[in-house]
């Protein structure tokens, strides 16, 4: 098959860059020119016109948790609830309507304390008023950290002498269980939970798979692969379920299986590398910091989750493997950690700096510490949609000196760094658009303006989702950008990002999506 497209702005990322026409065969990008020599050179190409529309290279996710997406179609959202009366009436409305058998697990997800006054959450006799008779946890929208009911504390067998894991806390007051959990505590109660039926999360994945495409996105990133995602990728690559592709992140402990189980069902899912957690989320108070939080005794930085030895040695597998590694540092003394001992590992692996290891969410990454961390090869992927997301809440937990610098963009450009960016979906949706937006305004939901310095500009900001994002990967000869001989992954959008004021960017309309040449 084989398609020109014409007739609007071709926005290719490359040189050159807006070319008049461009030539697409066997789902590859063919050629590029006027509209005169393309049509000549294949004068039985299917004729598109763009109408005025914009063609540019599909976005490409950075960081995000497919699994845990697919997983959020099958929960009642409590996204902007700010009272437990609201919590209460959406999960009775959840309940009501999808009627699960009494005494089972009900999951809520999007839970934000943050709404709530002096950011407190519900204690445990108020989680327990929500759905009784079952099994209740609730997903903070960070991920990072949750709530649970009575009856589901005491499935889990977590009681008042339970002792906190290491990287992790259950809350207590006066030495009784509040129903809070963090971290390491939280993630290892989720890992416990059932999933739903195989029929249930297939259908979840391909919901899933078309709110990214929704999105321009045609390759997803599964953050955190672990065991139990088996037998679910297996019924998705079996049923050739797919029509993204996807790239799994895995548990270090889970890589053997998972690079089998890929093996044994080519196809649309890659193994890209490895992926550790180094501390928690900045909103939630988590996030390991070298100087403390504002309030408080004064003298609270946060926590990492894993020591010295275990990151080093994390990098050592990697190198060991020729594996890229992914590690999760909001803080910049997590930051400090990984830069620390990625400069250990590489005396030993110095094929490290090349498999591009990659620093996600960097958020409070300090920019003293850009210039050692290009030095040393990683990449930063930013959760800049913070900004606006989460900003006033930084701004209240960092003061105005630090927060106004969370997500150094422009400071990591400077230094080398080929930046990404990401949603980490499904703690918000993957609206890359919204993201660019923000990048190039840096305003919080308030309409304050964090670090004025750190703005970048639209091009800057779509290289981050598309040439640099591919390079991520180690696409870059494959995707991100419309040159010939790259995949022909295409978004057609209702106007040219770089021509319009970016304070209205998140409001261009995807029109149509093209995987590998075809219509999505």
């Amino acid at each position: 098959m084989t398609k020109l497209f014409y007739g609007g702005d071709i926005l290719t990322m490359a040189e050159p860059l807006n070319p008049e026409a461009l030539l697409v065969e066997d789902g590859k990008i063919k050629a590029l020119g006027t509209l005169r020599e393309l049509t000549s050179a294949a004068p039985e190409a299917e004729m598109t016109d763009l109408k005025g529309a914009c063609l540019m290279p599909a976005f490409i996710d950075p960081h995000s948790h497919f699994t845990q997406a697919a997983n959020a179609e099958l929960q009642v959202s409590l996204n902007g609830a700010d009272t437990v009366e609201e919590m209460g009436r959406r999960i009775s409305a959840f309940i009501a309507q999808t009627e699960p058998e009494k005494g089972s697990w009900v999951t809520a997800g999007d839970y934000d304390n943050n709404l709530f006054p002096n950011a407190e959450n519900p204690n445990l006799k108020e989680i327990d008023s929500l759905a009784p008779g079952y099994k209740l946890v609730i997903r903070h929208k960070s991920g990072h950290m949750g709530l649970l009911n009575s009856p589901a504390l005491a499935a889990l067998g977590i009681d008042e002498n339970t002792p906190d894991p290491e990287g992790g806390r259950y809350g207590r007051k006066e030495g009784r269980l509040t129903g809070y959990m963090e971290e390491n505590a939280f993630i290892e109660a989720l890992k416990k939970i059932p999933m739903a039926g195989f029929e249930e999360m297939m259908g979840a994945y391909c919901r899933a798979q078309d709110m990214y495409a929704s999105h321009g996105i045609t390759l997803i990133q599964e953050g955190m692969m672990v065991e139990q995602m088996i037998p679910l990728y297996e019924q998705l690559l079996k049923h050739q379920l797919l029509k993204l592709d996807v790239y799994l992140y895995c548990d270090i402990n889970s890589y053997i299986k998972v690079k089998e189980m890929t093996e044994k069902y080519p196809g649309r899912c890659h193994v890209g590398g490895v992926k550790i957690f180094l501390d928690g989320s900045p909103q939630g108070r988590t996030a390991w910091m070298r100087e403390p939080y504002e309030g408080g005794d004064g003298k609270y930085t946060g926590y990492g989750t894993m020591t010295d030895e275990q990151v080093v040695s994390a990098f050592r597998f990697a190198g060991e493997n020729n594996l890229q590694l992914l590690a999760h540092c909001n803080g910049d003394a997590a930051a400090a950690q990984f830069i620390r001992c990625l400069e250990i590992a590489e005396k030993d692996y110095p094929n490290l700096k090349d498999l591009r290891p990659v620093i996600i969410h960097g958020q409070l990454m300090g920019r003293d510490q850009l210039e050692k961390a290009h030095e040393l090869g990683a990449v930063v992927s930013f959760f800049i949609a913070h900004i606006r997301h989460w900003g006033d809440v930084h701004v209240k937990n960092f003061g105005m000196e630090r927060a106004q610098y969370i997500s150094p963009a422009a400071s990591a450009i400077k230094a080398g760094i080929p930046i990404t960016f990401h949603q980490d979906s499904p703690v918000l949706p993957p609206d890359m658009l919204e993201t660019v937006q923000i990048a190039a305004t840096r305003k919080t939901s308030s309409g304050l303006v964090l670090g004025e310095s750190e703005k970048i500009d639209v091009y800057e900001a779509l290289k981050a989702l598309t040439v640099n994002a591919a390079r991520q990967y180690f696409l870059e000869n494959e995707r991100g950008s419309l040159e010939v001989g790259k995949v022909a992954d295409l978004q057609c959008l209702s106007a040219n990002p770089l021509r319009v004021d970016p304070e209205e960017i998140e409001n261009i309309k995807l029109l149509s999506l093209y995987k590998e040449g075809k219509l999505y």
